[in-house]
């Protein structure tokens, strides 16, 4: 019998199966790597998620590494227990050899050009983060209703770079864990509640910066009333937004040397008792503290500098109430505006509690149906299209509002953009924010918005804008 010490290395690599099996899974993760290789050489602008792809590509390396070894030990031990001498048929292994580099070969392009690709092709879609795990499915939802919804959700929750791929997969881990065992927080909480946000720096300033000159926008907020003819009436504001050495909104808060920081004494940011207004160019330093609040205490609550989030922080999952989700609703065409009471009966029944998203599908069109039936019999006979339009357009709002098993429901996430539906610039501009001399942070409306109309039901302003026809053709029915 021949001596394991004098076999050649290849004959026992490839006459047992783990070590073959090791080889395969280093060269797959070898040529998938080079797959890889031009999009990690971009860095972070095509998909952060690469590097998830990257690091399982690593473990199978290892494994395959590993496993190598072993094989081939194991084949020494099988020479040793007394193999016959044609156990060691030398033509039979250059055709395990050959066989080997075949299947190799054509699972490595299948693998690299297929599996790899089309797997970080899917990890950059909002459905991979959104609809694979269902606690994000409130967020999914609002992201497809939001301004943003071309906007990948890697480039705003992954900070680039290594430190920001560590820090992202770390979390998602420690989620991942919660998910699996059903330990996840009901709600899910923002990522700026969790600390989790990348800062704006990285993400919002790639493509807005808040120094940039924006002079003034105008804003037209449409608004229905419960009565029967769910009479219209508009707010037409021309929003000061400015920007750089110009003043405005944005150059308030972000002009050259301006840097503000601010105490709050809820996760959710809702309550801020402190704020410090800092201009490195003058030379200027206030601290604003609110009343019944001490310095001292304020000290010892997390600290934040300002940032885009911090005013805009729901502009890619935005959430909103029922009467404005009907306001909306309603001046875009979705529900016809002239079926009786449909915004006062839409809001009841986007309210009402409902213990399940299938709860609330089986019982609200009905309501709406029956609602017209009997109080409004010949509206139901000659317009049910109609009914039946505005009734599945109030379920559609409430399927992207409300969730019932994850415990989101109105008001959950609040937006701080405004001050209408929940505190948002009242939080530091509510006139009680005061320094030691008495000097409070300013409660002026004209310095952010300059009102051309207020609550009117036909404002002047837009037929001199020329715009008031296009928005009347949306009510028709």
């Amino acid at each position: 019998m021949s001596s394991p010490s004098r076999t050649p290395v290849w004959f026992l690599f490839t006459r047992h199966w783990l070590s073959l099996l090791g080889a395969g899974l280093v060269t797959t993760a070898v040529i998938s790597w080079l797959f890889l290789l031009p999009g990690q050489l971009k860095g972070h602008g095509e998909n952060p998620y690469l590097g998830i792809a990257v690091f399982v590509i690593l473990a199978v390396f290892v494994a395959g590494l590993a496993l190598i070894p072993i094989g081939i030990y194991l084949s020494k031990r099988q020479i040793q227990a007394g193999l016959p001498e044609g156990g060691l048929d030398r033509k039979a292994a250059l055709q395990r050899l050959a066989w080997f580099l075949g299947v190799t070969t054509f699972a490595n392009i299948l693998i690299g050009t297929q599996v790899t690709y089309r797997a970080v092709k899917h990890m950059e879609t909002p459905q991979f983060c959104g609809a694979t795990c269902h606690v994000m499915h409130p967020e999914l939802a609002a992201y497809q209703n939001a301004p943003h919804a071309e906007v990948e959700c890697v480039e705003c929750h992954v900070a680039p770079g290594a430190t920001g791929w560590l820090k992202s997969k770390t979390a998602g881990m420690h989620q991942f864990v919660q998910t699996v065992t059903n330990t996840y927080p009901r709600p899910v909480p923002s990522a700026l509640e969790s600390n989790r946000l990348v800062s704006a720096r990285e993400t919002c300033e790639n493509c807005h910066w808040a120094q940039k000159f924006a002079a003034v926008k105008l804003r037209v907020i449409s608004k229905y009333a419960d009565d029967q003819t769910n009479t219209l009436t508009q707010t037409v504001l021309m929003m000061m937004v400015g920007g750089s050495k110009t003043g405005g909104i944005h150059g308030a808060h972000f002009g050259p040397g301006i840097h503000i920081h601010f105490a709050a004494s809820d996760p959710t940011r809702q309550t801020i008792p402190w704020v410090e207004y800092r201009n490195t160019t003058t030379g200027e330093t206030e601290t604003f503290v609110t009343s019944g609040s001490k310095a001292d205490s304020a000290n010892a609550l997390p600290k934040y500098e300002m940032q885009c989030v911090d005013c805009h922080n729901r502009p890619a999952h935005s959430f909103d109430l029922p009467e404005s989700a009907m306001d909306k609703a309603l001046a875009l065409g979705q529900i016809p505006v002239t079926l009786p009471y449909v915004k006062k009966k839409s809001v009841e029944l986007l309210k009402a509690n409902y213990h399940s998203s299938q709860e609330a599908a089986d019982k609200l069109p009905g309501a709406m149906v029956a609602f017209y039936q009997q109080n409004y019999p010949d509206v139901s006979k000659q317009r049910a299209r109609d009914i039946t339009q505005a009734a599945n357009a109030v379920l559609a709002i409430y399927n992207r509002n409300v969730f019932p098993d994850l415990k989101v429901t109105w008001g959950t996430y609040p937006n701080n953009l405004g001050h209408q539906n929940s505190p948002g610039c009242f939080r530091c501009h509510d006139a009680s924010h005061e320094t030691a001399n008495g000097k409070t942070i300013t409660q002026d409306c004209n310095a952010c918005h300059e009102p051309l109309a207020m609550d009117e039901a036909s404002p002047e302003i837009l037929k001199t804008l020329g715009i008031a026809e296009q928005i009347s053709k949306l009510q028709k029915p």
